[in-house]
């Protein structure tokens, strides 16, 4: 009977840690799934509001510093007349190609809305209003900052306006 009872002792002990473990467990991952729930419906919240701000950023424009650099090697690399996409230029030339670099936070690769080849509307400048095509990257030191090609001997300016992405494409024509 001793033996009998033991067993049914230990049985019942084992049922009864399986039991509050499971209680346990099961309120625990109750408060963890009220918080997690909590904590995504946050998430989404916040990326609706960046969304959003970023949609009106587009029709209104972002606010951005505009300068010029000039396709000389005390301003770029030491390839001046590559830019960051490739493209190569005629150096003497520059400012009528329409070409602007943008800050590394403006590209796509770095979490902004624009990709090299993209057109862009710059406005409210005055005298650089007008369409540019983004292919080339500043330095990382720069935010919110437009760089337009210009030619040697263009005097430096800086300006502020708005920045907003076009809807034009770019399409090569292969012969």
């Amino acid at each position: 009977m001793s033996k009998f009872f033991s067993q049914t002792t230990t049985l019942a002990f084992i049922l009864f840690t399986v039991f509050i473990n499971g209680f346990i467990s099961v309120n625990m991952l109750e408060k963890n799934k009220k918080y997690y729930s909590n904590l995504m419906e946050t998430i989404k919240q916040e990326n609706k509001e960046l969304a959003d701000q970023l949609t009106e950023l587009r029709s209104e424009g972002m606010p951005v510093t505009v300068t010029m650099y000039q396709p000389i090697r005390g301003q770029t690399d030491s390839t001046p007349n590559i830019l960051a996409d490739g493209t190569r230029i005629r150096v003497h030339s520059a400012s009528n190609y329409k070409f602007i670099a943008v800050s590394r936070n403006l590209l796509t690769r770095h979490g902004g809305w624009l990709n090299y080849g993209d057109f862009v509307f710059l406005k409210g400048t005055d005298v650089k209003d007008g369409v540019y095509q983004v292919r080339d990257t500043m330095n990382k030191r720069w935010v919110n900052r437009v760089d337009i090609l210009e030619s040697p001997g263009v005097k430096p300016y800086k300006l502020s306006g708005k920045l907003h992405k076009t809807d034009l494409i770019y399409k090569e024509i292969v012969n």
